[in-house]
């Protein structure tokens, strides 16, 4: 009864990519407030989050996959094992977002005002950027995070209900997808249903995150822009957000089942 193989190896590296470029998303507010560039910032970011869906889009088949591969006698067990393992893919590329947060920023400023300089031209920019010149520019701006980065910060600045609101939002996201292929071996005369309301689970996940979390983050940011707010704060705030981020993937391993039970339990009142 293998649990660990190389598809869920294979599958864990998107998730892994998947979160830590959502994690850095908080760097480009960021990036952008420290060039002045905020619209730039958020076109060129565009670019990663095109490289996160195709990496979301292509390890959702996989996932399934798994589903269909467990041994029947045991496929509770091993899905389970499976899908938290996945989970953990997401808090580790949380992690990894956090520790190259402080090199992302800097390398992300400087490809905002390359961006300018190429005329807004990505494939350009691609292509100064695979240079060797580039690279080796690349390594002194390469640093680890510090307690310096959160100096200052104080705990008025804060925003509580935010970070708890980002954190519930994330644990959601992380296992929107799986909570429902899982919920389908709960009620497999129902899986179908079940694995669909997948599509739901995230939608509404993205919605709060857009309505709720999303416009008080940029307006710091604005803020920044236009002299009426300090980036020590902007950038503390982001500090905490991200660590909100991380919280949301640990307690999706506490959700999980909870989740896919809720998932199994719905599905009764739509057949």
């Amino acid at each position: 009864m293998e649990v660990i193989t190389g598809k869920l190896l294979l599958i864990f590296l998107f998730i892994f990519i998947i979160h830590s470029i959502e994690t850095l998303a908080y760097a480009v507010r960021l990036s952008g407030a420290r060039v002045k560039m905020i619209a730039s910032a958020l076109a060129l970011f565009n670019v990663m989050v095109i490289v996160s869906r195709l990496a979301n889009m292509m390890q959702q088949p996989f996932t399934g996959s798994l589903i269909d591969t467990a041994p029947p006698e045991h496929a509770l067990q091993v899905v389970e094992e499976q899908y938290r393992i996945l989970i953990g893919a997401s808090t580790a590329g949380t992690i990894a977002g956090i520790i190259v947060f402080p090199t992302f920023i800097a390398l992300f400023s400087r490809a905002i005002i390359h961006l300018a300089n190429e005329k807004g031209s990505i494939p350009a920019l691609i292509q100064k950027g695979l240079s060797i010149e580039f690279f080796m520019r690349g390594w002194k701006h390469i640093r680890l995070p510090k307690r310096t980065d959160i100096k200052g910060l104080r705990i008025s600045d804060i925003p509580v209900k935010l970070f708890l609101i980002n954190t519930i939002i994330t644990a959601i996201y992380t296992i929107g997808v799986l909570a429902a292929l899982y919920a389908s071996l709960l009620v497999p005369e129902r899986a179908a249903t079940a694995v669909m309301a997948s599509g739901l689970i995230n939608g509404i996940a993205t919605i709060l995150l857009v309505v709720f979390v999303d416009p008080k983050v940029s307006v710091l940011a604005d803020d920044v822009v236009n002299n009426r707010g300090s980036y020590r704060t902007l950038k503390g705030v982001s500090l905490m957000m991200v660590s909100s981020r991380l919280l949301g993937t640990l307690l999706a391993q506490a959700l999980f089942i909870p989740g896919a039970k809720y998932v199994a339990w719905f599905t009764k009142f739509i057949v």
